[in-house]
């Protein structure tokens, strides 16, 4: 017996390392086999340039927001999902540049603020819809921002809908775990101004954060870079306090160049925030929302649909008035 022992011990260490010892679930950085940040090309930013090339504004439009790393998001206007992925993130990988998603289509999007509602017509057409999304992606480097304001926006919700919207979001990890081991991919959690730092850790988990690298905050929003930093560290001071984890985190600065003025939906007088980073207080620092893109028919976008580009919203965001 004690001879069968040994010689499995001995065969187990003659094995190669890689085959001994499986990697972890998060293992590849996707920043180190990268060379900074993709630009999209096809950005609404871009295509507005493009068309305007003779209008005054055009210029600063695209010196500061253009040509600024930012994400493309993705949802049910994306054709099929999975060749949309694929093709955004091989032009990427062409360029040795990190790609930023948005994965923008849960059922029941949007479910309480209405804004930009819609979404996958049921729990299944989604567990399909972001499986392609994964699987579009496959071995390539990439960050996903996954389903933005889902965790926040429970304010109308039934207990049972929202077990089944965390469902969801725990189903969409495991996905990305098994089909795209070089994404980093952040859990949407609000912004500071939505939901207290105890009650979204505890969200957050719920939907199984800990198989995601992270979590996101400030998507769409306007709260200042050290708030959102603050609001991080008490969220991750939770998740330690009460599940013995944390997490990186990412801030979105598209639009926090002069913080918050307590509104959300297309507030006038906002800024442009630091260009996409690593670093700057949280994980990274990245442009999510493109600035100028409406919120709904709502503020200064009045008569606007969530999404359209308004360049005279865009000229006056690289001011602040």
């Amino acid at each position: 017996m004690r001879h069968g022992l040994r010689a499995l011990v001995a065969a187990f260490f003659a094995l190669p390392l890689a085959l001994a010892i499986a990697p972890s679930a998060h293992a590849a950085d996707p920043t180190t086999m990268t060379n900074g940040f993709y630009a999209d090309p096809d950005s609404s930013a871009k295509r507005w340039v493009a068309a305007n090339s003779g209008d005054g504004r055009a210029s600063a439009i695209n010196v500061s927001i253009a040509n600024t790393p930012m994400a493309r998001w993705f949802g049910s206007w994306s054709g099929t999902i999975g060749t949309a992925t694929g093709a955004y993130v091989g032009a990427a990988d062409s360029r040795d540049k990190l790609p930023i998603l948005v994965a923008y289509n849960i059922y029941n999007r949007d479910y309480c603020g209405g804004h930009s509602a819609g979404g996958a017509a049921s729990p299944s057409a989604y567990a399909t819809w972001i499986a392609q999304f994964a699987g579009g992606i496959a071995n390539r480097p990439a960050v996903v921002i996954l389903e933005p304001d889902s965790l926040g926006d429970y304010g109308c919700m039934t207990q049972a809908q929202i077990d089944e919207r965390e469902g969801m979001l725990t189903g969409a990890l495991a996905q990305f775990n098994r089909q795209a081991p070089n994404t980093w991919v952040y859990l949407d959690a609000g912004n500071p101004g939505w939901a207290d730092p105890a009650t979204m850790a505890r969200r957050l988990h719920e939907a199984g954060l800990r198989q995601a690298h992270g979590f996101s905050l400030n998507v769409s929003n306007y709260f200042t870079t050290a708030e959102n930093t603050a609001y991080g560290n008490r969220v991750n001071s939770e998740l330690n306090a009460r599940y013995g984890y944390t997490k990186p985190f990412v801030v979105d600065t598209s639009r926090n160049g002069n913080g918050s003025n307590g509104q959300w939906c297309n507030p006038s007088g906002r800024r442009i925030g630091t260009p996409t980073q690593l670093g700057g207080g949280a994980e990274m620092l990245l442009w999510i929302k493109t600035p100028g893109e409406s919120d709904g028919n709502c503020g200064v976008g009045s008569g606007s649909s969530a999404g359209q580009f308004l360049p005279e919203a865009a000229y006056k965001m690289i001011y602040g008035y």
